[in-house]
Parts: structure tokens; C-alpha cells; sequence
């Protein structure tokens, strides 16, 4: 039995063309694997916290120096990070924001990326403690950004979900673009059934 970690991080809801294919995707699954488990996390409607003073000082000290207010600042961390570990996949919905992230997800990236809890570092330098996990994330972007074309290396949002996580030891993601989104409703169209088609494949291959 799989348990799958699910989190929409677009703030927009009826709108939102990464909900509406994260939902189709695991609604899809669902049907095929009605044993395994999946649990939902809505980060665009209910964004997580910034990092401030007090979760650095308490992530970068020993766990019996830590004070009960230093202990309180990393609850939220905690949280997350429990999550993120009982999950065996990720299904992640991603808009791209001026080429890169929305804050929301930056926020909860700096919130599970973590010394001690998703990386260790070493005399050998920093390892991943995030092991034998597959992602998925599927994103929602105006324009194209492949790399056959001339906005390629606009891209911020790919290679840096794939570094950020691969930092945490997650290296087996998959992306499903729904590119063109803002260029005409037959560039539009296209697009989402390419990623409609792509949702499907991955279903009975994943």
C-alpha cells in the first residue's frame, strides 16, 4: 500500500489549472488503488509561515539546549516534516511565478528542509536523509519554457524544485507542464490535453 502526499500550492481555487490536474491525477489513482492512502495539504489557501529568528536558532541547536519557546518555533516544521517522511510519493500542483515559485511554496520549502531532519551535514558535506521517495509535479506556467525553446533559461521553477529536493535525497521526480496557458485557447488546449495525456500514462507506469 503507497501513502501519497498531496499539496495544491496555488492560491486560486475554481481558477487554478494545477488543482484541477493534481485533482485528476489522484482522483485517477484513487480509482486504480483504492487501498493506498493519500494525505491532502492545501498550501495556497493555508500558507505556512516564513522562517524567522527563533526557528534558525532552534534548528541550528542541540535538541537538549533548546528552550520550550525555541521548541514552539519549530512546531510547524515539525508538522511538515512528519508528513513529508510517512509519505512514500509526492504529488505536487505548481504554479510558475515570475519564472520561478510562488512564495507559499518557498515558505514551506524553508520549513522542511532542515539540518538533522532532511539533510545531515558531514566531513564528506551535506547528504539527504529523504530516501526511496517518488515526485510529482505538475505545473501551471502562461508561456513555454522547454528546452528546445528561447525562454528556456527562464525557467527557474524546474531546475530549482529538482535541486532543492534532490539536496533532501528526493531524485526520482517527474514533471507534467501545462505550458502555454496564456497564449490563445488553441495553444491552451493543446497543452492541457497534452498534460491530460501525460497524467494518464503516468497512472499505469508510476
Amino acid at each position: 500500500m503507497t501513502h501519497i502526499l498531496y499539496v495544491d500550492f496555488s492560491p486560486r481555487v475554481e481558477r487554478s489549472v494545477s488543482r484541477s490536474l493534481t485533482k485528476e491525477f489522484i482522483t485517477a489513482w484513487e480509482q486504480q488503488h483504492p487501498n493506498d492512502t493519500v494525505t491532502y495539504r492545501d498550501i495556497g489557501q493555508y500558507p505556512v509561515p516564513p522562517v524567522d529568528e527563533a526557528w534558525i536558532a532552534a534548528a541550528f541547536s542541540s535538541s537538549d539546549k533548546i528552550s520550550p519557546h525555541l521548541a514552539t518555533a519549530l512546531t510547524i516544521s515539525d508538522e511538515l516534516i512528519d508528513e513529508l517522511l510517512a509519505a512514500d510519493r509526492y504529488v505536487f500542483g505548481v504554479p510558475m511565478y515570475n519564472f520561478s515559485v510562488p512564495a507559499n511554496l518557498k515558505a514551506y520549502i524553508d520549513q522542511i528542509v532542515r539540518v538533522q531532519r532532511t539533510f545531515a551535514m558531514g566531513a564528506d558535506g551535506e547528504k539527504g536523509l529523504v530516501k526511496d521517495k517518488k515526485m510529482l509535479v505538475i505545473t501551471a506556467r502562461g508561456g513555454s519554457y522547454s528546452a528546445s525553446t528561447p525562454t528556456a533559461h527562464l525557467d527557474f521553477q524546474e531546475p530549482y524544485l529538482r535541486a532543492i529536493f534532490g539536496f533532501i535525497g528526493i531524485t526520482d521526480i517527474t514533471f507534467i507542464h501545462a505550458e502555454n496557458l496564456t497564449m490563445g485557447d488553441e495553444a491552451r488546449q493543446q497543452s492541457l490535453t497534452a498534460a491530460q495525456t501525460a497524467i494518464q500514462a503516468l497512472i499505469s507506469s508510476w
